[in-house]
């Protein structure tokens, strides 16, 4: 069930971003553009009456597939699922001293070299 939504979730992104991306420009974007009819609410076209209707759908499928989502989460918690997994067995070994000198960087007395030489 939750891969049909799925599926169908995709299809209606794709048909939403088509018929967006085809419809005409306004021109009043951004306040650019020249001067149009500002007062008045331009008739709705069937593009705009398509986008409408994808955009409900895809709020439709949206939570549906959250609805979906909780229910097969239920009763069960990521905190739950660390506390009964084993230790790995990389725990149990001793961690490396990460305080040794071999990891700061030389003092500014020593003699080395910061980079090495080309002899």
């Amino acid at each position: 069930m939750e891969n049909v939504v799925l599926i169908i979730h995709l299809l209606l992104a794709l048909a939403l971003i088509g018929v967006v991306l085809i419809q005409r420009s306004e021109g009043g974007g951004l306040g650019m553009g020249g001067g149009g009819a500002v007062a008045g609410r331009s008739a709705a076209t069937a593009l705009g009456k398509m986008t409408w209707i994808l955009a409900i759908a895809f709020l439709c499928t949206s939570m549906a597939l959250t609805i979906i989502a909780a229910r097969n989460a239920a009763g069960s918690s990521v905190l739950d699922r660390i506390m009964d997994a084993p230790a790995p067995a990389a725990a149990e070994e001793e961690a490396p001293d990460l305080t040794g000198g071999s990891l700061l960087p030389p003092a500014a007395g020593d003699d080395a070299p910061l980079l090495p030489t080309a002899e």
